[in-house]
């Protein structure tokens, strides 16, 4: 246990004795600090016990508060007072007793006979036998951890060990955020409290780490995993100082325990590359097809392919992906990783977290029998994705508004900007740029124009004839009403869209 104010109290030789401020003798003593300074809290950097003689104290109840409040502020754990014939002080003040009564102060006095550099070697001697004891008790903790770790228990010996040592709640996930042991706490509840902890650690891999004050405690999270992130693991209220010198320790062995279990997943992960290669055969029947899902229990009617650029590390980022997707159907192809997801599997999350920056293409939802038939046009968005710098799909991939992105951001505002600047100088409020736009997307409905803008049909053609008069672009020629479309759009694709709005159906919403 940690040397009290109590303890040292208690310690014969010092015939110290206490004064003031009982009410405070539990606090953890970690130094002793002798000084004559009237202002000392910004020489503490706390848990000390301050010794004085008094030599400048000022007996008064001023000098007396102002430096209690000094201990207070600097979180001294107590004041020793030397008393005593010879000294300054023949007793202790009764102001200064009082005051350190009214902070919760320990105040204790010290025998003329009873040198400061006494206390301050028992405080030293006291604190090197609770650190010594504290090595032993973390030297035997380490040593059932890591038996724990070797056990036939694996993981959930190792946490149930980490919790009977620590009395620390501790949670492991893999890198999806799926559950895989908990000990003395909720796991399910914490990954969900904890989650965006973890999406903030994600983004610096096994450098990050996070903490947060969690309603069921103070949560820390450390990532897994030797060379790649492998996992998290989430502890709570591993404040005490064992549990601080042995996290390093759990996250050793936990890292090792996910390697462990990623190497042993290997053959699981060729026997579901080849089922993905034969559902990619082009003359599989429908029923073939869906037998093919079910052993990778896959139970979608429409799926999509995936295709992702991973030149360097594809078979790591394959078998990251196949953790991360129900089936685990992933293969590598060259310096790509192919999957198959379920139409309405949140490919943009899987994307974001796992392959960040890369190049994909997300192919349309088709039957399971043309698998093949999505990942071919999903290999052919790779080079729009390169563009782009963002993943593509086959949704958005035969639209106006994606070629447009394609091409230069400066070039495409020029043309908006020839088109329309007529408009956005006779009309700043963009009165009759809203009014063209309904009006083109309706195609040259007036009656609809109208009824969606809440306008009369004659302000609709007024509107739409000072349109013509103003950018010379005539309202029955089909190239000016193109010419029109196209710049109202390249204006368009200069506007941060939402995953959903690019992405379609192919990137649900989050949450």
């Amino acid at each position: 246990m940690p040397l009290t104010v109590r303890d040292l109290l208690a310690i014969p030789s010092l015939r110290l004795r206490l004064v003031a401020g009982g009410a405070g003798l539990g606090r953890v003593v970690e130094a002793a600090h002798a000084t004559e300074n009237t202002r000392p809290a910004s020489w503490l950097e706390g848990t000390e016990v301050v010794m004085t003689n008094g030599l400048l104290l000022s007996p008064d109840e001023t000098g007396c508060a102002t430096y209690v409040d000094e201990l207070r502020a600097g979180r001294a754990a107590a004041l020793i007072v030397g008393v005593g014939a010879g000294l300054p002080l023949p007793s202790v003040p009764e102001a200064l007793s009082r005051h350190a009564e009214r902070v919760g102060i320990p105040l204790l006095a010290a025998p003329p006979d009873v040198a400061f550099a006494a206390i301050t070697k028992a405080v030293f001697v006291a604190r090197a036998a609770e650190e010594r004891r504290l090595l032993e008790r973390t030297l035997r903790t380490q040593r059932r951890l890591s038996s724990a770790a070797a056990s036939s228990d694996g993981l959930a010996g190792l946490l149930t060990s980490w919790v009977q040592a620590v009395h620390s709640g501790v949670t492991v996930c893999d890198a999806s955020g799926r559950l895989l042991g908990s000990a003395g706490t909720d796991g399910q509840q914490l990954l969900a409290d904890a989650a965006p902890v973890i999406d903030t650690v994600v983004l610096h891999g096994l450098r990050g780490s996070g903490q947060a004050d969690l309603p069921c405690g103070r949560l820390v999270v450390q990532p897994l995993g030797t060379t790649r992130l492998r996992g998290f693991l989430l502890l709570l209220d591993a404040d005490a100082p064992e549990a601080r010198l042995l996290i390093s320790v759990l996250v050793s062995l936990l890292s090792v325990e996910l390697e462990r279990r990623h190497l042993a997943d290997e053959p699981q992960r060729r026997r579901r590359a080849a089922v993905l290669a034969r559902l990619f055969h082009t003359d599989i029947t429908a029923e073939q097809a869906r037998a093919l899902l079910r052993t990778a229990d896959v139970h979608a009617a429409t799926v999509r392919a995936v295709t992702v650029q991973a030149a360097g590390e594809p078979v790591e980022l394959a078998a990251d992906l196949a953790l991360a997707v129900p089936g685990g159907l992933a293969r590598v192809t060259g310096d790509r990783v192919e999957l198959v997801v379920a139409e309405d599997f949140n490919t943009a999350a899987v994307l974001r977290r796992f392959a960040p920056g890369r190049p994909a293409g997300i192919g349309p939802a088709v039957t399971p029998q043309h698998a093949a038939l999505s990942l071919r046009q999903a290999i052919a968005l790779l080079s729009s994705s390169v563009e782009l710098g963002r993943p593509v799909s086959a949704s958005e991939a035969g639209s106006v508004r994606l070629l447009l992105s394609l091409g230069s951001p400066a070039t495409l505002a020029a043309f908006a900007d020839t088109v329309l600047a007529p408009l956005d100088a006779a009309d700043p409020g963009g009165e009759l740029l809203e009014t063209l736009r309904v009006w083109l997307e309706t195609n040259g409905s007036w009656a609809e124009t109208s009824s969606l803008l809440g306008l009369h049909r004659h302000t609709v053609q007024n509107r739409i004839e000072k349109v013509a008069r103003l950018t010379g672009r005539q309202q029955d020629r089909a190239e000016d009403r193109v010419d029109l479309w196209l710049a109202l759009t390249a204006r368009a694709v200069g506007t941060p869209l939402s995953d959903q709005q690019r992405y379609g159906n192919a990137f649900p919403p989050q949450g």
